[in-house]
């Protein structure tokens, strides 16, 4: 019970913004955020994840990479997911990705995040609304090779059993860049976007 209630402090002193509670827990091992779901449970219905989320998008840059871990870790939780959701995790993660200069070095961190994010239905119409799919097949046909691998899989989740949406990112040039990660990429890559084309190929049937 004591840890539990440790936990539940360390959230909400991220709550209250003291960025360097968060990062301190972090630097000691302790990062609460990670663990069995009862803890991601806690620390997601104690207020931590809307600090968390402004952290993100308004720490420094070791707050931003804890904030991008600690959200990461919480988010296995699906019951954590709508609350990101609320707290407006997906813009954030949207803009890191459109803006990638002003926060360098993010992201590798926001395509993970989303990854996980994306296979919660009420995720994926927030994703789309964001404008999700354009910054993809940017970072599809110019990112570096791990992005690019994290970008299929997100589309794989969008794109699954929703024709439409295939025809669209087909239309928006995903093709060609799936093609060459097919045959370039990663054992990974290579699988996401092998899968991901013939889901293309039967739905433009």
């Amino acid at each position: 019970m004591k840890e539990l209630y440790h936990l539940w402090f360390l959230a909400r002193a991220s709550f209250a913004q003291e960025d360097g509670c968060w990062e301190t827990a972090r630097a000691q091992g302790r990062d609460p955020s990670t663990g069995a779901d009862e803890k991601k449970i806690i620390i997601g219905g104690s207020g931590a994840i809307p600090a968390l989320v402004d952290l993100l998008e308004n720490g420094t840059p070791r707050g931003k990479k804890d904030a991008a871990t600690a959200l990461f870790n919480l988010c296995i939780y699906q019951g954590n997911k709508g609350r990101a959701v609320i707290a407006g995790i997906v813009p954030a993660l949207v803009k890191m990705l459109s803006d990638s200069s002003s926060h360098r070095g993010m992201v590798d961190e926001a395509l993970t995040i989303l990854s996980v994010l994306a296979s919660n239905l009420d995720v994926k119409f927030v994703m789309v609304k964001a404008n999700t799919l354009h910054v993809l097949i940017s970072i599809l046909q110019t990112g570096q090779g791990r992005n690019r691998e994290n970008a299929a899989a997100i589309f794989l989740s969008l794109c699954k059993r929703d024709n439409e949406r295939l025809v669209l990112i087909g239309r928006l040039g995903a093709v060609v860049p799936l093609m060459e990660l097919s045959k370039n990429g990663t054992e990974r890559g290579q699988r996401k976007a092998a899968s991901l084309l013939e889901l293309l190929r039967k739905a433009c049937q």
